[in-house]
């Protein structure tokens, strides 16, 4: 067996381990960086399209949910967007912003990762792929590591950084809530965040013909413990539901709830209905409300509230009911499509057992837990890549 020492051992090249070897590698400390993955960064590579919403300008602290969600604001107000953004700028990767302070490359999310590498490499930090963990000890105040290689590593510092459970194919495991575990941290309840939503066999019968249909529509929950809102589009699919709008309303939702949405949010159609009937009452009940809404759902709402024939025919009564359906549609989703298409884990290390300043376990000095691991889960929108960045670099001060 071959033997190391090391002053940092940091499992998980994704954006949290690279920024956090960065800053501990400019620290002076010997740093390696290990990933069973054959390339560094994989979610950062498909992340916004292949462009990498790598932050967002609008980060407060109040986007994430946790336990205590108060805990992130530390490292989110040291290490804050702007920073990152010097980075990028520093290294010439052209950027642009899109709606709500969402930050994109302009060419390739692979800048954002050869930028990492470079940034490693200047470091002095070790990078080895395609390599994992065996086992985990600790020795006095240090840590002893069997890698699959057949390397014993020995290091001050222990650093987890391998993500939560969503996108498995690409690798994802629960592994660094089992270290937690190891060492008697709690881990809170985990679950897929920002991933579609999903439909009984009955409902999505009827809805089917609307999959691909995409309306701009403001979706709430109905749980008054768990109030969220959401204004941005939204997609029929073959399953159900997904889009921004209800990526960002699946880390609110439970199973057993309804979600509210508004399909036309601008407008209110039991007025527009009632005056179109005034105004030409032969037209039919479809065609009118297909002025306001895609043509194709303006049919099966009306299918599915059995209206059909001439807006003249049709009760006044009836016509608001149908309108409540487009503005205020309340649907019971029956799941979700789990970790298969997650962006992110919901839950995660309890952050009552991390330091705030440098994500370092209390009872287990030299262990640190950052990025998606950790129970702090960002919206969508660039907010999770800051988490990453802001987590990593506090660590990276300390470790």
């Amino acid at each position: 067996m071959k033997n190391e020492t090391l002053d940092v051992l940091i499992v998980g090249a994704g954006a949290a381990g690279m920024m956090c070897a960065i800053e501990a590698g400019k620290r002076g400390r010997r740093v390696r960086v290990i990933d069973h993955a054959r390339a560094p960064g994989e979610k950062i590579r498909i992340s916004g399209g292949g462009r990498c919403n790598f932050t967002n300008t609008r980060t407060s602290g109040a986007e994430f949910l946790s336990e205590n969600p108060r805990f992130a604001l530390s490292a989110l107000k040291r290490f804050t967007p702007h920073d990152f953004l010097k980075m990028v700028e520093r290294h010439g990767i052209a950027w642009h912003e899109k709606t709500l302070g969402q930050l994109f490359c302009d060419d390739s999310a692979k800048q954002i990762i050869r930028m990492l590498t470079d940034e490693m490499k200047a470091a002095g930090v070790t990078l080895s792929l395609g390599l994992g963990v065996k086992a985990i000890a600790r020795d006095g105040e240090r840590f002893v590591v069997d890698l699959d290689d057949g390397t014993r590593v020995s290091a001050a510092s222990l650093v987890v950084a391998t993500g939560g459970k969503s996108i498995p194919k690409m690798g994802a495991t629960g592994w660094g809530y089992e270290v937690a575990r190891q060492f008697d941290l709690r881990v809170t309840e985990t679950r897929p965040a920002l991933v579609p939503l999903t439909f009984e066999p009955g409902l999505l019968e009827q809805l089917v013909p609307l999959a691909g249909v995409a309306v701009d529509a403001v979706v709430k929950t109905t749980e008054k413990s768990r109030p969220a809102s959401f204004t941005e589009a939204m997609l029929f699919t073959h399953r159900g539901l997904s889009g921004p709008s209800i990526l960002q309303i699946s880390s609110y939702w439970r199973e057993g709830e309804a979600i509210t949405v508004n399909m036309a949010p601008t407008e209110d159609v039991a007025a527009r209905m009632l005056a179109a009937k005034t105004e030409n009452g032969k037209q039919a009940v479809h065609t009118a409300l297909g002025h306001i809404i895609p043509r194709r759902l303006a049919e099966v709402v009306c299918a599915r509230e059995g209206l059909a024939g001439k807006l003249a025919e049709v009760g006044d009564k009836k016509l608001r009911a149908m309108a409540e359906t487009v503005n205020a549609w309340t649907v019971k989703p029956v799941g979700s499509e789990g970790y298969r298409t997650a962006e992110v884990t919901l839950g995660g290390v309890d952050t009552a057992a991390l330091d705030q300043q440098t994500m370092e376990a209390k009872a287990v000095p030299g262990l640190f837990f950052i990025g998606e691991v950790v129970d702090v889960t960002g919206w969508l929108g660039g907010y999770n890549f800051q988490w990453a960045w802001s987590s990593g670099w506090a660590a990276g001060q300390t470790c």
